[in-house]
């Protein structure tokens, strides 16, 4: 496991390709913030998690599990896009569930300071869904802003029926 790094990854790196084709500027594991956050973007207070679909059990089930000494342990179920390994299993499933319970203790911590965290999954990041989880991200991170500032609707003037056009501003007289 000292071969798998945390930072650069490649569904990282789409992430930031793609937020920064569409303008959004962002700064890299911000250490003092909980859980050092792949990106953070302070304008709209947001912090991005771009998660491994494995090391973070994504779409796993917990399930209680029969054992021999009575216990009620709970065990994990694999999910299409997070297989759990049949060897060595029980450290496997205490390393995900620990880390899926970080990850929602460390959001709780976010939450609680006035962050809104988006958590972006690997497989998400396939060659279909790419581009639609791209829109999505800044779809979001637009609502969050204009939430956030306030930013009022402005009603639409009404349209003159007979003729399906704006209504024409009067007239200044010379």
């Amino acid at each position: 496991m000292a071969a798998i790094h945390s930072k650069d990854t490649k569904p990282e790196m789409i992430v930031r390709r793609g937020l920064w084709q569409r303008g959004f500027r962002y700064r890299l594991n911000h250490k003092r913030l909980p859980g050092h956050p792949d990106l953070v973007l302070r304008k709209y207070r947001t912090c991005i998690f771009v998660n491994g679909c494995f090391w973070h059990g994504h779409k796993c089930s917990l399930t209680p599990s029969p054992s021999p000494k009575g216990e009620g342990r709970m065990d994990l179920e694999s999910s299409e896009c997070c297989k759990i390994p049949k060897t060595n299993r029980e450290f496997w499933v205490a390393k995900i569930r620990r880390n899926k319970e970080r990850d929602k203790e460390e959001q709780k911590k976010l939450a609680a300071m006035g962050w809104h965290c988006i958590t972006v999954w690997e497989c998400e990041l396939t060659p279909k869904k790419r581009e639609e989880t791209l829109e999505s991200i800044a779809f979001t991170l637009n609502h969050i802003w204009l939430r956030d500032h306030g930013a009022k609707a402005v009603p639409y003037p009404k349209l003159d029926e007979e003729n399906m056009q704006m209504p024409m501003a009067a007239e200044k007289e010379i």
